[in-house]
């Protein structure tokens, strides 16, 4: 399975229709898609489908038709999709009518087309299963994992700061978790705990 990483565009026109395909990050899938809203209020429709893990490790489809005739163009967005073994991620596509009707079979195509379009723009990463990893940092050894975790190109933790020293959560796979660990494990006798 495949994950993006930022949001990429591409457009098409078929028979004087233009279509504008977006594909997003699926933690910035609904702000784009109010933007979307917001700067193109003459569209026709802004048509949509996402796949993404819920919190069971299942895969979680939807998709619309945002008026178009049924089934036309969200799922054969969300075909694509499957087929390019995208995740955590969701397609917006705008159309902007020509005058000219494409049919349902050409509709499907259009809608299939610019979502491949799209996905041919973007940088595909491979998915990685991550896991919420929260530990204790005492003041005095925070340095230490702020420079693990600068050299390490895992991220940097989020931190809450308490008046002993600082609590972090940061998602890591089972391979940077087990570098993680190596690292921290010396630091065990000095106050660092894994929560």
């Amino acid at each position: 399975m495949f994950i993006i990483q930022s949001t990429y565009f591409s457009q098409l026109e078929i028979k004087k229709s233009n279509f504008i395909a977006y594909i997003t990050p699926i933690e910035d899938f609904k702000s784009l898609h109010v933007k979307l809203k917001e700067e193109h209020p003459k569209a026709n429709h802004i048509v949509w489908a996402m796949r993404y893990f819920n919190e069971y490790e299942q895969v979680v489809e939807n998709c619309s038709d945002d008026g178009e005739p049924k089934g036309t163009s969200g799922p054969p967005i969300l075909n694509v999709m499957r087929g390019a073994a995208l995740i955590e991620c969701g397609i917006l596509v705008v159309r902007y009518f020509g005058g000219t009707k494409l049919g349902t079979g050409g509709l499907v195509r259009a809608y299939g087309t610019s979502a491949k379009e799209v996905i041919d723009t973007a940088s595909l990463v491979a998915y990685v299963k991550k896991k919420l990893w929260k530990f204790y940092v005492p003041f005095h050894l925070l340095s230490r994992f702020e420079h693990f975790f600068d050299t390490s190109g895992f991220g940097n933790p989020q931190k809450n700061f308490n008046e002993t020293g600082v609590i972090c959560e940061i998602n890591l796979s089972e391979e940077e978790g087990a570098k993680f660990l190596d690292f921290a494990h010396v630091f065990d006798m000095e106050g660092f705990k894994v929560l």
